[in-house]
């Protein structure tokens, strides 16, 4: 698959779509800064939860792009993605 291509393929499937082409159970795991995580919430905080901001965490993503859950270590994020009957990849 040419560079050309890949844009191409990427302007046919949405995001749903990509997820929808026969493996469901397929997650990623990616590492994300804490900061990332701090951002998206309401109050830039999680209560009861000290993170430091460059800290490094591990989420897992459907094919979609949705978070699922974030962990503190990538053996932990593989873990619990298998616990649930979902098949995690690795994203560097």
């Amino acid at each position: 698959m040419t560079p050309d291509s890949k844009s191409r393929l990427s302007e046919v499937l949405t995001p749903e779509a990509f997820a929808a082409l026969g493996a469901p159970d397929v997650v990623y795991v990616r590492p994300i800064r804490a900061a990332e995580i701090l951002a998206s919430t309401p109050t830039g905080r999680i209560e009861g939860i000290e993170l430091d901001p460059d800290q490094v965490l591990y989420a897992v993503h459907r094919a979609d792009g949705e978070r699922l859950a974030v962990l503190g270590d990538r053996d932990s994020a593989m873990a619990a993605a298998v616990a649930h009957e979902l098949a995690p990849v690795s994203v560097h």
